[in-house]
């Protein structure tokens, strides 16, 4: 499966921002995806990431009750919509799939096996 993340800009802080994960190939409906994010000079870290059912979905502890994710597997997209950003949220955001991934592995980006280009987010203060 192929996947193209957009959605990216700038924004101020408080701002809102949705970001989407486009998908072709595959059985998209089948694949686990995640949201990465990665700051300058920092390593990339776990945002969420939502079943293929679309029935569970995980956040990291700094974006739960900010950020929100799910899909349409109509349209073979996962969307993440970003409130109240804060200038830490600033980094570019990767999704990722993964047709196996076990709950125990959700969180590590090295358990995903398709990953997206990144787009990239900047919050002003």
């Amino acid at each position: 499966v192929q996947l193209q993340a957009s959605g990216g800009g700038l924004v101020q802080a408080g701002g809102s921002l949705r970001l989407s994960c486009a998908a072709s190939g595959g059985t998209f409906g089948s694949y686990t995806v995640g949201w990465f994010r990665q700051a300058p000079g920092k390593e990339r870290e776990f945002v969420a990431a939502i079943r293929s059912s679309g029935g569970f979905a995980y956040y990291a502890d700094s974006v739960k009750g900010r950020f929100s994710i799910s899909r349409d597997n109509a349209r073979n997209t996962v969307y993440l919509q970003m409130n109240s950003l804060r200038p830490e949220d600033t980094a570019v955001y990767y999704c990722a799939a993964d047709s196996k991934i076990i709950l125990s592995s959700i969180r590590m980006d090295g358990q995903y096996d398709h990953w997206g280009q990144g787009t990239e987010v900047t919050v002003s203060s």
